[in-house]
């Protein structure tokens, strides 16, 4: 299944080096053209998200008045969940869409060679940029801690979307995932962790949109 989706991005990421002439520059343009694609998936994730955590005071009340009726409980909560006009599954479906694309891109760029044949191409992926001197090895700090920063910063903007305490776990992966992004971001292929860094970039900005439309709807 990853095979069948690497493939045909790598064609894309491909035609678009043959293009620009420059891998770095391919993988910038080739990550804004799948991230874009995928907007309304992400949007939707992003508004489902901030509307479960709007609703979640309720659904605690819900719990604290039923503990003892489990039956009751789940009831009460689905006639929430209809009332409010919320899907519980809505956040989940397009996330399970974005998976399957996320892991080929991933195998793509780590491993190029499995899923593009032609050695012109295949060149490609030796390319410099800017101050990396091959994309194929890794790059041991400035991008790594790039990718590790965008990171930190995505997970604070969707935390400080959604209002109401936080889950402990999510606070200390708001930390964590960061540093393990730096870690495996100085042993993946640059142009990996250049995909990466810039995902996230665009990502903020995404989750920007949709929070400034959902304040501009709500003023």
């Amino acid at each position: 299944m990853i095979a069948a989706i690497a493939k045909p991005l790598g064609y894309l990421l491909f035609f678009l080096n043959d293009f620009v002439g420059n891998y770095g520059i391919a993988i910038i343009l080739f990550t804004i053209i799948i991230k874009a694609a995928l907007y309304p998936l992400t949007a939707h994730q992003l508004k489902s998200a901030k509307r479960m955590q709007e609703i979640q005071p309720k659904i605690k009340e819900i719990q604290t008045k039923y503990a003892n009726d489990k039956e009751k409980m789940n009831t009460k909560v689905m006639e929430l969940y209809k009332e409010e006009k919320y899907n519980p599954a809505g956040g989940c479906l397009p996330l399970l869409v974005q998976i399957p694309i996320i892991w080929g891109l991933f195998s793509l760029l780590r491993q190029p060679e499995l899923y593009v044949s032609d050695p012109l191409m295949l060149e490609a992926v030796h390319d410099s940029f800017i101050w990396i001197p091959d994309l194929s090895l890794p790059d041991l700090w400035i991008l790594p801690i790039l990718a590790g920063v965008t990171t930190y910063f995505s997970f604070s903007m969707s935390q400080s979307a959604t209002a109401g305490p936080q889950n402990p776990s999510l606070k200390a992966m708001k930390y964590i995932f960061p540093v393990m992004i730096i870690w495996w971001g100085r042993s993946f292929p640059a142009g990996l962790t250049l995909y990466w860094f810039i995902s996230t970039l665009f990502q903020l900005v995404q989750q920007h949109i949709t929070n400034r439309d959902k304040t501009v709807k709500e003023g």
